[in-house]
């Protein structure tokens, strides 16, 4: 693999310093510049090999013809940087036209998935340049965000799909993921390069390894085959620090290092954590390689702008997948959600061949919370799993109260006596003068006479939630003053709050509800002994035995959908129209997720110092399906991006372990006492089913065509439809609605009387006939047909679906289809319909 230099950094680093100030002191606060994405009308290298690609393999039809034709004088491949420097003087050369020796910084060009350019300028040149001929589309950029050691036996891997794969040492051999994240740590022995067999880096990969200070030559091997950063958007913002964010693909954060390793992390990496031993990481695909394109930071996030160059980047490269653990900070504007540039270059990236999995998004459980919205996207949620880790206290009286925390247990489950904080000040401290010294973070207040040798009691505060305290200074309090152990007890504010487990070196326990803290409290209260007179203590009596919190336990109760996993359905626009898509996809293990951390993460500063972090979010799910994904692609080479969606999508289970149905937790506070089975708004077609996906048995697949097709259907779309993709909607004979794309799945936001929705599957098993039955959705009547159909190996079969409204009603309902095949092929189609209007139509059973 090639390596490039950090040098082109320093120098944007200084410009960007400049910039800022130039910024931040103009006098015309109407004419502040700021950063904007310009796409040109002529289509970019990435639909020419599409066309070039789709010609050779002697497909019939001329749907893509382009108004605008590719430089005959440049003879275009993916990795031949002429085509890349030619498009960037011909940026350049209308940079300069268009704007006439005015100030002005080009930040990136894209020319393999998008034609355009990055540009920091002024209200003012946005106007000169939109009404360049040649230029498409102006968009300001937007701000994004971030949205295993068990996981794998979880999902059955050892004994199904790595099996079916030739075992974990081969698992997603000769297959390269892309993520888009904070970078990596390449230090990490999760992504080592120990391998004694061949691994030899894929010969359609291109990509290269970043050398900087912080990311030094040899950072890159067999396993992490590639490494870039991308922060020029944030330079010019003057928002990057260059101690904290690094100017590398280093990951200062540890999000990235995170992700990286649940999807493509190496097999039988021990996890040890405050010295506890939680077992051994595997990544879902632990044979395929990893390539980084770092567009996101630990102190601002990130931008759309550098977002794109990362995506623009990977695609060039070869990669096969691309993971996005990253939605954006806002509903798109415009027309519809799906037209944004970083959805748009995803377009593009499916169109060659690349399968995009996105992260739904952490703003659950309400409706409409979705944060990833395409259908050419694969949108996971976060389910749980059935490894949880609890502790307990057990108080004097025999009452044991539940907490959580990563620790051990006090010795030979002896009592200790307990004091709080409050009452173990030293004569130069008051809860006056400092009315937060309760939570343990100095512990120079405190009287280690008082407090050595006994468990001392801290306060939780949402100051904790907001890092203004921290879990690990509170231990190095109790530490310094000689405590055996540490309770903290909830404030009583924290209401409902949820509290991941977190490590400690030494006996402890964070009391996670706040009846519970009460009940302490009034325990420890009620213990004290106090002189008549004055009333000063004189006898500390309340005692306990902390059980500790490091070893795991196991429910059947499980998966069930996160409450912070972004449900459906799938807003089409800022009004709220529903778009006839199912989102998200499906879900996947994404809570209390151990995988490997940053050397200096900061992510979550419980782990800082750690070597492996436990987080939760559909950030950590995504990443699950792309490695599951890379199974699929090493199974099935020639899949297209759907087929693979598809693949995971008819396979995805119904049902927990104890064979019930997946339940969805629907409040924030107290999670668990409000939930209830799981719709298709909450988790797509289900579960992810690792080996059930290997062998589909029959799949729908939709092709680029496909997706332009209903872009261009879209009221008032086709201007925009031209802008992004340099294509007409004249050059397609038809428009489709989005529930007639040829989806896993059937979602009506609006069922005026009736409708026919077809869809197509292909076999790509054996021989096979199937039986076909289903569940209509409340207030609705089905009608499948045919009832029963026999399809031969690489075979299509129509399957005609008729929907008929029985009652008024605006709640949705949910259904399915069931395609039974007598080798033993189950295909699951889920349904959902919302608006059901009849006009008192008769209905016939």
């Amino acid at each position: 693999m090639g390596r490039i230099h950090g040098v082109h950094l320093v120098v944007l680093l200084i410009l960007g310093m400049v910039l800022s100030s130039w910024c931040q002191d103009d006098e015309d606060s109407d004419n502040i510049s700021a950063v904007y994405i310009v796409t040109l009308k002529q289509a970019p290298i990435a639909h020419y090999l599409a066309e070039a690609r789709k010609n050779s393999q002697g497909l019939n039809g001329d749907t893509e013809r382009l108004s605008i034709h590719k430089p005959r004088s440049i003879n275009i491949s993916r990795t031949d940087p002429k085509y890349g420097s030619y498009i960037a003087r011909v940026h350049d050369s209308l940079l300069r036209r268009a704007l006439k020796g005015e100030k002005y910084l080009k930040l990136y060009s894209y020319h393999y998935l998008i034609n355009g350019f990055a540009v920091l300028v002024t209200p003012d040149q946005v106007n000169k340049l939109s009404r360049r001929r040649e230029v498409a589309n102006v968009v300001l950029d937007f701000s994004v965000r971030t949205a295993t050691t068990h996981t794998p036996q979880f999902l059955g891997l050892p004994q199904g799909a790595w099996v079916q794969e030739g075992g974990f040492k081969s698992a997603g051999e000769g297959v390269v993921i892309g993520f888009i994240d904070t970078g990596i740590d390449p230090t990490h022995s999760s992504f080592a390069d120990n391998s004694k067999h061949p691994y030899p880096v894929p010969a359609h990969f291109s990509g290269v390894c970043e050398v900087t200070r912080d990311f030094p030559s040899g950072s890159c091997n067999r396993k992490l085959i590639a490494a870039r950063h991308f922060a020029a958007s944030a330079i010019t913002r003057g928002v990057f620090n260059i101690s904290q964010d690094y100017a590398s693909p280093f990951d200062g954060d540890g999000h990235g290092t995170h992700t990286a390793s649940i999807a493509a992390g190496n097999h039988g990496i021990p996890v040890v954590v405050a010295g506890h031993q939680f077992g051994h990481a595997s990544g879902m695909a632990p044979r395929s390689h990893i390539a980084v394109y770092k567009a996101l930071y630990k102190s601002f996030g990130g931008f759309a702008a550098d977002v794109v160059a990362a995506i623009d980047q990977a695609a060039q490269d070869g990669v096969d997948i691309i993971s996005l653990s990253i939605t954006p900070n806002r509903r798109p504007p415009g027309v519809a959600t799906f037209f944004n540039p970083i959805d748009m270059a995803s377009l593009s990236a499916v169109k060659v061949g690349i399968f995009v999995v996105q992260a739904a998004g952490n703003t659950g459980p309400s409706p409409k919370s979705m944060s990833s919205f395409s259908p050419w996207i694969f949108t996971v949620g976060s389910a749980s799993h059935d490894r949880t880790y609890s502790n307990s206290i057990t108080l004097g009286n025999n009452v044991t109260i539940p907490g959580v925390g990563l620790a051990p247990a006090t010795q030979n489950d002896t009592v200790y006596t307990l004091i709080s904080a409050i009452h173990a000040l030293n004569n130069d401290t008051t809860v006056t003068d400092d009315m937060y010294v309760s939570e343990c973070q100095d512990s120079s207040n405190f009287n280690q006479d008082l407090v050595q040798g006994n468990v001392l009691i801290c306060s939780y505060s949402i100051r904790f939630v907001l890092g203004m305290s921290t879990i690990q200074q509170a231990l190095q309090t109790a530490q310094n003053l000689s405590a055996v152990g540490v309770v903290f007890y909830m404030d009583s504010f924290m209401i409902g709050f949820q509290l991941n487990p977190t490590p400690m070196k030494m006996p402890g326990i964070i009391i996670s509800s706040p009846e519970d803290s009460k009940a302490f409290i009034q325990y420890y209260n009620r213990s004290l002994e106090r002189d008549i007179t004055t009333g000063k203590i004189i006898k500390f009596g309340a005692v306990a035995a902390i059980c500790g919190g490091t070893k795991a336990n196991y429910s059947n109760i499980s998966p069930k959908v996160m409450y912070y996993s972004a449900r459906g359905p799938d807003p089409e626009d800022n009004s709220f129209d529903i778009a006839d898509i199912m989102k998200p996809n499906l879900v996947a293990p994404g809570n209390s997720i151990w995988a490997a951390w940053s050397s200096v993460g900061a992510d979550s500063v419980e782990f800082q110092g750690e070597s492996f972090a436990m987080l939760s979010g559909t950030s950590m799910a995504a990443p699950h399906v792309a490695g599951l994904a890379a199974l699929v692609k090493q199974k099935f080479p020639n899949f297209s991006p759907s087929a693979i969606a598809s693949a995971l999508s008819t396979s995805a289970s119904l049902y927990d372990k104890t064979g019930g149905p997946i339940m969805a937790q629907r409040a924030y506070a107290f999670p668990d006492q409000n939930q209830s089975p799981a719709t298709p708004f909450d988790m797509g077609s289900g579960f992810v089913n690792a080996t059930g996906a290997l062998n589909p048995g029959l799949i729908f697949d939709s092709s680029y065509d496909n997706y332009m097709s209903f872009l261009c259907g879209i009221n008032g779309s086709a201007p925009v439809v031209l802008n992004y993709t340099g294509h007409s909607c004249w050059v397609y004979n038809s428009t489709i609605n989005a529930g007639d794309l040829n989806l896993p799945s059937i979602t009506i936001a609006n069922l005026n009387q009736s409708r026919t929705v077809l869809r197509t599957v292909i076999n790509v098993a054996g021989n096979e006939s199937y039986s076909v039955g289903w569940s209509a959705p409340f207030g609705v009547s089905l009608k499948v047909s045919p009832s029963h159909f026999y399809i031969a190996s690489g075979e299509t079969q129509v399957l005609s679906v008729f929907f008929n409204a029985t009652s008024n009603s605006a709640a949705a309902s949910y259904g399915r289809i069931g395609l039974f095949g007598n080798q033993g092929h189950v295909v699951n189609i889920p349904l959902s319909v919302i608006v059901k209007i009849t006009y008192n139509t008769t209905i016939n059973s």
